[in-house]
């Protein structure tokens, strides 16, 4: 395996039998140059994008950005790697390093971006969100700038994207605002609105999650019984109601299609948390 190109004192270009890959590891180029052999025992990660435009990218990347920031951009990828026990693609070495050079950029010049989705990532990702509150720790060892939280959920965003591999990152990120837009109606129906700190608010994520993610996956036998659906229909009438036409916006504001049986469920759950909150039912 021959050094085409060094990138940095951790990244190189290198011949793989005819095959161009970037070779990543602590001090790979250490005293190397082009054609120079590289040691096999220093490469940590090894890099193969048939995308050229993303592979041009990475190279670009791996150049520029300060080697302190890819650093800690790796760690949090291994970490993340060894604590949902997966590996990851190679297109989260590209994300997580740009998102964390610009946002550390914004964070030097005094910006901060609010992330209205905060308390949803929190909740419908908790295993991702603990990552990026070690994330949040290595950037203070290592780079000395200390994160707020709203970028702690943006990174546990980017893990959640990679650990589902394909396509999850504007599927989870519309889910959390859609949960969020749901909770908003559902607080009106209840005519107050929730703590978001609380129980009762956890709950209610985790419930409305777990109904979407089940009729997602649109298995035979998923709906409800036709009986149950007409007698909680009949039961709860009004509520009902109401939690249709939530379904409806989010139809028009989301393109998704809730089912009757999701209808039913979200009626129970959300006469279920009136009962806890003291209404009548």
């Amino acid at each position: 395996m021959k050094i085409k190109k060094i990138l940095n004192n951790n990244a190189v270009v290198v011949d793989d039998h005819g095959q161009e890959k970037i070779a990543m590891g602590g001090g790979i180029s250490f005293e190397k140059g082009k054609n120079d052999i590289v040691d096999t025992q220093r490469i940590e990660k090894l890099f193969v994008l048939e995308d050229q435009e993303r592979y041009g990218y990475l190279q670009e990347m791996l150049q520029k950005l300060p080697e302190e920031e890819i650093a800690v951009s790796e760690r949090i990828i291994s970490y993340a790697e060894q604590e949902l026990q997966v590996s990851f693609n190679e297109h989260i070495h590209i994300a997580l390093t740009d998102h964390l050079s610009f946002a550390l950029e914004r964070l030097r010049n005094g910006m901060i971006i609010h992330n209205t989705l905060l308390e949803e990532i929190r909740l419908l990702y908790p295993a991702e969100f603990e990552i990026g509150l070690h994330a949040k720790q290595l950037i203070t060892q290592h780079l000395q700038i200390d994160i707020p939280e709203d970028e702690v959920g943006y990174i546990a965003m980017h893990i959640h994207t990679a650990r589902m591999n394909a396509g999850a990152q504007e599927t989870a990120t519309s889910m959390a605002a859609m949960i969020k837009d749901m909770v908003k109606d559902i607080e009106y129906m209840l005519n107050q609105p929730l703590d978001h700190k609380s129980a009762d608010y956890e709950r209610l994520i985790s419930q409305l999650k777990s109904i979407l993610q089940e009729y997602e996956k649109d298995q035979p036998g998923s709906e409800l019984n036709r009986e149950l659906i007409q007698i909680a229909v009949e039961k709860y009438k009004t509520l009902y109601e109401q939690v249709e036409e939530m379904a409806e916006n989010m139809e028009d504001e989301y393109d998704y299609t809730f089912t009757e049986s999701q209808c039913v469920l979200m009626t129970i759950e959300v006469n279920r948390l009136r009962e806890r909150l003291g209404h009548s039912s």
